[in-house]
């Protein structure tokens, strides 16, 4: 048997029952991965000719037609494959770690939105954009995009409390300072790109700046000097956030450039008002050679990815995570 792996073309023998991941690794082939356990989504890539059997909850025989997505950790051969690893020259491999973390501010960052600040007892490394999850009690569990960077000493998460949320529930009511949290990972898929010399764009709603900051102050802190563009959409002025942070950054650094859009009540003559992905279709017609980072709610995120593509970006080069919404 053979494996192919695109874009490289570079092949290697394979035996039947070989993990798919096991044989990248062993064959020094560029893969980014993390827990090797199915959780963290890191180490996807594409099948292009071939079959693998992909275990987990339901194992099932890939559909190659389609050029079918799988979890390298979780993929094994079954005959000869052809592959693609994506951006074989921007790999990640964070170890993923639980890690035990003290709470150490809990700050109001609107009316809804809390900032939660943990100081782990061990490094936790990830790259701008990642996640984690964050284990409060058995009973409260929750993935959290990390605002920090894993050189500020701290992690930093910004959570936004439903309404009759269990988990948001448990954070508003008994969350102290001074708590023990639980913290796995990281996770994700949607992590700077350093290499990348060209235009970026950050799409964020609501608490999906959290790891757009992260991503903004990564990059500007790896001394990159693309021009980029961070587009923040919210409900209404209230629900803004980080304004001071985000203005400062800009003003520092040139290319930089920040809207934050208003869907309601925005007529005050400050904030722009609408919807954030017509704000970015109106300034920006041609997208051809960017790179987008889109966190959000899902219907926010579909949106944008699909003006995105009409726009020029190919579909590789638009990083977002899936995060549905549900009542925690």
């Amino acid at each position: 048997m053979e494996l192919i792996v695109q874009p490289l073309g570079q092949s290697v023998s394979v035996n039947p029952g070989d993990n798919l991941l096991a044989v990248l690794r062993e064959n020094n082939i560029p893969i980014s991965y993390s827990c090797t356990a199915g959780r963290c989504g890191t180490c996807r890539c594409k099948v292009l000719e071939g079959r693998v059997l992909e275990s987990g909850q339901e194992a099932k025989l890939t559909n190659p037609n389609e050029g079918r997505y799988v979890l390298a950790c979780m993929s094994t051969l079954n005959e000869s494959c052809v592959i693609e690893v994506p951006e074989p020259d921007e790999i990640v491999t964070h170890p993923a770690r639980i890690v035990k973390a003290e709470v150490v501010a809990i700050e109001d960052a609107t009316h809804d939105i809390q900032r939660i600040v943990m100081r782990s007892a061990k490094p936790l490394s990830f790259s701008p954009g990642q996640y984690a999850m964050l284990q409060f009690t058995p009973q409260h569990i929750r993935p959290y995009s990390m605002a920090s960077l894993d050189s500020d000493g701290h992690l930093e998460f910004h959570v936004r409390l439903v309404p009759d949320g269990r988990v948001t529930g448990y954070i508003r009511t008994s969350l102290n300072v001074g708590d023990s949290v639980r913290v796995s990972g990281p996770m994700g898929t949607a992590y700077l790109r350093r290499k990348h010399a060209g235009p970026m764009l950050c799409i964020a709603g609501g608490t999906g700046l959290a790891p757009v900051l992260s991503i903004v102050r990564g990059a500007l802190a790896a001394g990159m000097r693309n021009e980029m563009h961070v587009y923040f959409g919210v409900r209404s002025p209230a629900d803004i956030y980080c304004a001071d942070q985000l203005a400062a950054m800009a003003e520092q650094h040139p290319n930089l450039h920040v809207q934050t859009i208003v869907a309601m009540g925005g007529r005050d003559g400050v904030h722009r008002r609408g919807l954030v992905t017509d704000a970015v279709a109106e300034d920006l017609p041609n997208l051809a050679g960017w790179r987008a980072y889109l966190c959000g709610a899902p219907p926010m995120v579909d949106a944008a990815t699909l003006l995105l593509r009409r726009r020029g970006i190919q579909s590789e080069h638009v990083y977002a995570d899936a995060f549905y919404a549900s009542a925690t």
